[in-house]
């Protein structure tokens, strides 16, 4: 059988017989020693049990201070809308684009287990920096008197922001590597674990949302109301129980040995084909460069065949006596930087889709500040931050409904182990989120309506109008966020090359980044462009601004994004192991039976 990509070089000990063997993992798992690790012993559920406790308890502290830091830095740092949002958007930004680093850390040096602990215990000191910003007396901002809020010394300012862009840098080690760690415990090459990897994404995703969930609401809570030193406190020992926890998990991991950095070989394969630019490609790729299997299997690597897309980059692995030795490639370096440059396009389209996602734990916020929180006729008054639990209650439902009803009713017409394809779950993601941001438009046009109609639009005052008023719009966000979210982290991890799977994790995150700093960008423009003419969008008095506009403007962007998604992803062509049919029976005996027969990969064909 010839394996056109994804497909492991490794020798299984027995002549390629099977027998005993048949034991060990097929996709090149080994233990921290390097050693090849028996499938009963290691990997699987068990394994994965470990990792996603740590991620609900990590995120329980990033959404811990991430839901609530724009009602932190109006209301104690006495910023205003604009300046707050940004710097919370910026931060959040910073957060998503440090993966980058991390993934080329992990696959360069350490490889994604180190690079995760180092990670985990910079993210820790940036925790508890932040907690003792807000619990030390001479490290916390001075409250207001009436209407006189003294401005944050230096000190202040710099010992609190100090806290949270450590916790960005810790997060670039910890963030592409912990999902990539636990899709690296099942074996795609076995069918039973590799019908269960189907599923990891989305109860990845699900515990995730439990996290946000206790955040959005118990912390979020405890912070308005208690203090803000019990409100970081909780989710900084969350963090350390979580990180133990996950290291009482190492000895049933499975790891891949780190391949060298990606972006090294991809620059070495542009660079090669730029340089040859006029060598002609041989019309028969046995031809091209490419190292024998047992070179691949010594280093437990995977071996790709030559294909025609972006044939300019072929000239890479042209063996030309002229050229210099540097400039020579494999095949395999240069499809694995095919398929990376391949995802580019599709990265292009999900910033403005993070930047939407961005309004959820800013400018979502603040509208909920100028509405009555109260429940009933009680005193106990919602925090606006916790209006983000119903994005992650949406999540919840929506998230097992998908995997458990939709997936299994449309894969009967689709033949798709997915139900549908990965493309088509983020494009439907962008579709509902282009209609939140329309609903929002007119939801918040309407509450402009009610403060001018009685006559507090000149006030910042709250109106009496109940803030699940915007309840829509939370719960849209959430929906669009159960086909979108999980879909892009599958997606590029399932599309990146093997040896370069936290790249493609970091690359998923990137987008957040990306959205984000485009959110201050764009926010900023909009604001002081709109302030120039005399009608200003959006002013520290959302009751006199025109937020409604803003996101009409965001409706439109949304909407041209979509359509550019749309035709780029009727002209994408899956990996080809992505499109065969996945070996994965519905019926549980089958997958015994397939799983008894032993199935051996054969050698590649060149």
């Amino acid at each position: 059988m010839a394996v056109a990509e994804g497909s492991l070089a490794v020798e299984d000990g027995t002549g390629g017989k099977g027998g005993a063997a048949a034991e060990y993992t097929r996709d090149g798992s080994v233990d921290l020693r390097g050693n090849p690790v028996l499938r009963s012993k290691r990997g699987g559920w068990t394994a994965c049990s470990f990792i996603v406790v740590y991620e609900l308890f990590e995120r329980m502290a990033y959404y811990g201070i991430a839901s609530n830091l724009v009602i932190y830095l109006t209301e104690k740092l006495h910023q205003g809308t604009v300046e707050a949002s940004n710097n919370v958007t910026n931060w959040s930004g910073t957060v998503f684009l440090t993966p980058l680093l991390g993934a080329y850390v992990a696959d360069a040096y350490l490889g994604r287990y180190w690079t995760f602990v180092v990670g985990s215990v910079i993210y820790f000191m940036g925790m508890v920096l932040l907690t003792l910003s807000v619990t030390v007396e001479a490290l916390k901002p001075p409250s207001c008197d009436g209407k006189v809020c003294p401005p944050p010394s230096a000190l202040q300012v710099g010992v609190y922001f100090g806290g949270l862009y450590i916790i960005a840098f810790g997060n670039g080690g910890t963030k592409p590597n912990i999902s990539t760690i636990g899709a690296d415990q099942f074996d795609d090459f076995d069918p039973r674990e590799r019908s269960h990897k189907l599923s990891f994404f989305n109860w990845w995703m699900f515990t995730i949302f439990v996290g946000i969930l206790f955040s959005s609401t118990v912390l979020v809570y405890l912070q308005d109301n208690v203090s803000w030193s019990v409100g970081y406190g909780i989710p900084t020992l969350g963090l350390i129980a979580s990180i133990c926890i996950f290291l009482a998990g190492t000895p049933v991991y499975r790891h891949k040995v780190p391949q060298g950095s990606a972006f090294t070989r991809m620059g070495k394969v542009i660079a090669a084909a730029l340089r040859k630019w006029r060598v002609p490609v041989p019309a028969d790729a046995k031809e091209l460069h490419e190292l024998e299997l047992e070179a691949y299997t010594k280093k437990r690597k995977f071996r790709m065949d030559s294909t025609n897309a972006m044939g300019f980059l072929n000239k890479a692995a042209v063996n030309d006596p002229s050229s210099a030795k540097w400039s020579l490639c494999t095949v395999t370096q240069v499809e694995e930087t095919k398929q990376i440059v391949k995802l580019i396009p599709i990265l292009v389209t999900m910033f403005v889709p993070c930047t939407l996602i961005a309004q959820t734990n800013t400018l979502f916020v603040k509208q909920g500040t100028t509405m009555d929180r109260h429940m009933g006729t009680g005193t106990f008054q919602i925090p606006p931050a916790s209006l983000g639990a119903f994005v992650t209650l949406t999540m919840l439902i929506a998230v097992p409904l998908y995997d458990r009803v939709f997936v299994k009713a449309v894969r009967r017409y689709t033949r798709n182990p997915r139900g549908i394809s990965i493309l088509t779950r983020m494009g439907i993601g962008l579709a509902v989120q282009v209609l939140t941001m329309a609903t929002a438009s007119v939801i918040e046009s309407r509450r402009l309506s009610y403060a001018r109609s009685h006559g507090l639009d000149a006030t910042d005052a709250p109106l009496p109008l109940t803030i699940f008023v915007l309840l829509p719009q939370f719960v849209l966000m959430g929906l669009a966020d159960a086909f979108l979210v999980v879909g892009k982290i599958e997606f590029f991890y399932d599309q990146a090359p093997e040896s370069m799977k936290s790249l493609g994790t970091a690359l998923s995150l990137t987008a957040y980044g990306v959205g984000n700093v485009f959110s201050s960008f764009l926010l900023s423009l909009v604001s002081r462009v709109t302030r120039e003419r005399g009608n200003p969008w959006v002013t520290n008095n959302l009751n006199a601004s025109h937020l409604d506009y803003y996101y009409a403007f965001l409706t439109v962007l949304a909407a041209a994004n979509f359509l550019v998604f749309a035709a780029l992803a009727r002209r994408y062509r899956y990996r080809v192991e992505s499109t065969e049919t996945i070996d994965v029976d519905m019926d549980v005996k089958k997958v015994q039976r397939e799983a008894d027969e032993k199935i051996h990969l054969e050698p590649i064909v060149a």
